[in-house]
């Protein structure tokens, strides 16, 4: 639950996220490479900065590491597909319920073989 549901939020504050501007990357003394290797840490520190981002990204990667606790009790056979299968129900639920998305026949038919 804690991926599927997770996902919609990470987008949506994602796609909201307005960086703010950095004047060290305008610096003329940096090199092209330099300055992508320095816009692409600051897009991850502002993002990782942001409530909106981190606390479902928190939530997100504790999903994570109660699975894999949890995954050495369990078959795998058994719990990889039902988890996968979880995530995917839990995510089109967070899509219609946050980003208003519609649930439409064809939304279930290929992950589940209909």
């Amino acid at each position: 639950m804690a991926w599927g549901l997770t996902t919609p939020f990470i987008r949506r504050a994602a796609r909201a996220h307005k960086p703010p501007a950095h004047p060290s990357l305008d610096s003329p003394s940096l090199h092209t490479l330099q300055k992508r290797i320095y816009a692409i840490f600051f897009s991850v520190v502002d993002l990782l900065r942001s409530p909106g981002y981190a606390i479902p990204l928190l939530i997100n990667l504790t999903g994570s590491i109660w699975f894999f606790l949890l995954i050495g009790k369990a078959e795998l056979s058994l719990t990889v597909p039902i988890t996968n299968s979880m995530a995917f129900l839990f995510t089109v639920l967070g899509e219609w319920w946050i980003e208003k998305k519609g649930i439409s026949r064809g939304t279930f038919a290929l992950p589940c073989g209909v």
